[in-house]
């Protein structure tokens, strides 16, 4: 799979989009109502107005949408016959956007037709703006959707997905909350290091891993610290689209396929199922990863390289835990009112997941879910 994007990057890197716009008549714009309020969005709105003849404005996309959310959106558009569309919001956002640059194209499948494992042939022209520095979305080839009824979600993967423009600006990540910086920037890590660990790695997706976990370990704790440190922001910006290229190239497992029920039944946000399974997902595993996680441990900035890569593995996994504590996440889902009774559930949902459990590096059998599940309930270890 090849990553086809053209990239701009950097502050202000949205002042002048005319070049990619001439030609185009007719765009839809994908956001939300918090990121349509951004300055710098209001100013590519405006900047969209002026060259652009017909500009439809859909600002409706809920956290974790679900199929009914987007057959909603579909159906409320005012026209389907779009050259342009833009996602400009967290990863939510970008994956309807990128559902429905093949939506508006005539005679695509229907979203039915694609839950149902259809592969689309083309989309229109997309551009992809992240608001967060976390899902990576504008590099994957994955949209996610909520499916209310079966409690879970779903992935619809298809490489004509991938956009033909990606703009990385760091502005536009400075009004996330501290939390929303710190979940995101963990789903960030949670890519990057089960891509980088997955067995479907490979030469081309450990490079994206690598380069993205070294921005990242220097630059998600200062976004915190210093929230108008652009440089920062646009390291981790980039450490997210490594973390989709990442996927693209080669996939997530454990972490995610435990997280997606989290989602699913209990709507955690996708972050946050993630902090919470890092730790846990990452100690069972390491066993079968320790050169991999050695790899990763050196690139931390404090890195003692005088360890052997079992005590640099053990490091890595305690770093982990550390970080998620540090940025003050949740460590366990009965801060989250979720009990252990859910334990039959959870772990059945989890083992559904069999595109991710494949990815393991290790054998996974129920009671090895059961267990680290176990693990995020702490009243029951005394």
């Amino acid at each position: 799979m090849n990553i086809n994007s053209t990239v701009i990057s950097g502050f202000q890197a949205l002042n002048d989009l005319s070049y990619l716009l001439q030609g185009k008549e007719k765009a839809l714009l994908v956001t939300d109502k918090n990121i349509e309020g951004i300055p710098a969005v209001q100013t590519l709105i405006a900047q969209l107005k002026q060259q652009i003849a017909s500009l439809s404005i859909v600002n409706t996309v809920p956290p974790e949408p679900s199929q009914h959310d987007v057959a909603a959106i579909v159906a409320a558009l005012p026209s389907t016959d779009v050259d342009l569309v833009i996602g400009v919001g967290g990863g939510s956002v970008l994956d309807v956007a990128k559902l429905l640059s093949i939506l508006c194209v005539e005679g695509a499948p229907t979203l039915e037709a694609l839950l149902a494992g259809e592969k689309p042939q083309t989309r229109t022209t997309s551009l992809l703006i992240p608001t967060t520095a976390g899902t990576g979305s504008e590099a994957t080839p994955n949209a996610i959707l909520a499916i209310p009824e079966k409690e879970t979600k779903v992935g619809i993967i298809s490489p004509v997905m991938l956009p033909d423009y990606v703009a990385l600006v760091p502005e536009l990540t400075t009004s996330m909350p501290p939390h929303i910086a710190s979940s995101t920037g963990i789903d960030a890590l949670c890519h990057l290091i089960e891509c980088f660990t997955a067995t479907v790695s490979n030469p081309v997706s450990d490079n994206y891993a690598l380069i993205g976990m070294k921005k990242l370990f220097a630059s998600l704790e200062t976004t915190i610290a210093e929230p108008d440190n652009l440089e920062a922001r646009l390291n981790m910006l980039w450490a997210s689209y490594y973390g989709g290229a990442s996927i693209a190239h080669a996939g997530t497992h454990l972490v995610h396929a435990m997280s997606y029920p989290l989602g699913g039944k209990y709507h955690l946000p996708h972050g946050v199922a993630n902090a919470i399974l890092l730790a846990p997902c990452m100690r069972f595993v390491r066993p079968a990863a320790v050169s991999k996680f050695a790899q990763a441990y050196d690139l931390l900035p404090d890195a003692d390289t005088s360890l052997d890569d079992e005590a640099k593995s053990h490091a890595l996994v305690a770093y982990f835990a550390a970080l998620v504590k540090r940025l003050k996440l949740p460590a366990s889902l009965e801060e989250l009112g979720i009990g252990p009774d859910h334990l039959p559930y959870l772990v059945e949902a989890a083992l559904d997941v069999q595109r991710l459990m494949k990815n393991v590096p290790m054998k996974v059998g129920a009671d090895d879910v059961r267990n680290v599940y176990l693990t995020l309930f702490p009243a029951l270890n005394h």
